[in-house]
């Protein structure tokens, strides 16, 4: 745990705010050092990318203006680890990761006398799922009411975005406004707009493609031709490729054969970043070139900082991201999908002062933005509770503020959240 607070603000006038990111497996690294801490990452973009060992620069934009600030690193990722002789396996998990998170906050919070300031959750990815569900369970285990939940790359419900349950046609649809994206990004859109092939994309995922999903082998010869040409216009693939995926569009699938004739591959975490295909005929992408080109920088520029300018000394390594919690439990959602919008909901019936705020990545390839919108708007909310939901929209990746016009964006669009919803 990283924590940053004003000194001698009151409690009640002073909002704090307790950050995550997701994995399973994920340290909150890339929220610290990326948007919402006093320092960040200097690493350029896609076609600038800066050489090892990359850089360090005061973030001016910081979340800590308007909010102090409270980075978890969930047990086994960052440098937490369990106690000596304990065994990790009990946190790797839903529930566990849930209970000792909400924990660690409510011990926090009381050990620093703050349960009179407005609180905040902001998860990314993974983060998102476990801040939907503990918004429900702070508000329902200790009565700890939340101020805002900000949901960045959110997933909330992994049927959602799940290409490998059978029949499960649901996450071809909803994946294609960001293969749109995705082509138009690459040049392989001509000259049309981007705001128009969205467009398109979105109606056509939201209405037609669904049905033409549902009919099977009932779909005319027609019916079946027209809906070739229109995944493939609106994907950027061929039609070939479209008729002999029988329609559906895997992510990792597409992400190999979007450029193939170039033999790059694009990235999955930030689509707008490519790199070399280990093999021009591979039928997955093997590699995240977006991965490759962040993992670098923020491993250099989070161990220097807690050593140089922060002072801390720990020879263990730090974990940005770990496989070592899975196999992750799911048991609680045995014979069913892992869905944490009914903690949402009932976190929003429970507390009407609420807040939420869902930011999406365009090329965003690992959580689409349209599988987002979906799950939140079939939110069973009452309709006044409707306008506690807020959307943002970035043209970048899973970690938008690598973009730097995103970054300054979003973190413009975050404060202004916290002071919002801090005044009630």
């Amino acid at each position: 745990m990283t924590t940053y607070v004003l000194d001698g603000a009151k409690p009640a006038d002073r909002p704090v705010t307790f950050a995550f990111n997701g994995g399973p497996g994920s340290s909150s690294v890339w929220l610290h050092l990326g948007l919402l801490g006093p320092r960040r990452v200097v690493m350029g973009d896609v076609g600038d990318l800066l050489p090892p060992p990359y850089g360090l620069a005061d973030n001016a934009e910081s979340l800590l203006a308007v909010s102090d600030l409270v980075f978890v690193d969930p047990v086994s990722t960052g440098y937490s680890r369990a106690v000596e002789g304990g065994k990790p396996e009990p946190y790797h998990g839903f529930q566990g990761d849930l209970e000792s998170v909400a924990e660690v906050i409510r011990l926090w919070t009381a050990r620093n006398n703050r349960w009179m300031s407005p609180k905040f959750l902001a998860g990314e990815s993974y983060g998102t799922l476990r801040a939907a569900a503990l918004a429900e369970h702070l508000q329902g285990r200790y009565g700890m009411y939340l101020n805002g939940v900000m949901l960045i790359s959110s997933v909330l419900d992994l049927s959602s975005i799940d290409f490998e349950k059978q029949r499960n046609d649901r996450a071809h649809a909803l994946y294609l406004p960001t293969y749109a994206a995705v082509s138009h990004f690459h040049g392989r859109q001509g000259r049309r707009g981007l705001r128009a092939l969205l467009t398109e994309a979105e109606a056509y995922a939201g209405r037609d493609y669904p049905w033409v999903l549902s009919r099977g082998d009932r779909l005319t010869a027609a019916e079946r031709a027209e809906a070739v040409t229109t995944i493939a216009r609106l994907s950027g693939l061929s039609e070939d490729y479209v008729d002999r995926a029988d329609l559906r569009i895997e992510h990792l699938r597409f992400f190999a054969e979007l450029l193939r004739d170039q033999r790059l591959v694009v990235g999955r975490l930030d689509s707008r970043f490519t790199g070399p295909a280990e093999s021009a005929i591979a039928e997955l992408t093997e590699i995240d070139p977006s991965y490759d080109a962040i993992v670098g920088p923020y491993a250099a520029a989070f161990n220097a900082y807690v050593r140089d300018e922060l002072g801390y000394r720990n020879d263990l390594h730090y974990e940005q991201i770990t496989s070592r919690v899975h196999p992750w439990s799911y048991r609680e959602f045995e014979g069913r999908p892992v869905d944490v919008s009914p903690n949402l909901e009932r976190a929003l019936r429970q507390n009407a002062h609420l807040k939420v705020h869902v930011a999406y990545g365009r090329y965003d390839g690992a959580t689409p933005y349209f599988a987002a919108e979906d799950v939140v708007a079939h939110l069973r909310i009452p309709a006044g509770l409707k306008t506690n939901i807020e959307h943002a929209y970035y043209d970048a990746g899973h970690m938008m503020y690598v973009h730097e016009p995103s970054r300054l964006q979003q973190s413009a669009d975050l404060a202004d959240f916290v002071r919002r919803a801090s005044a009630g």
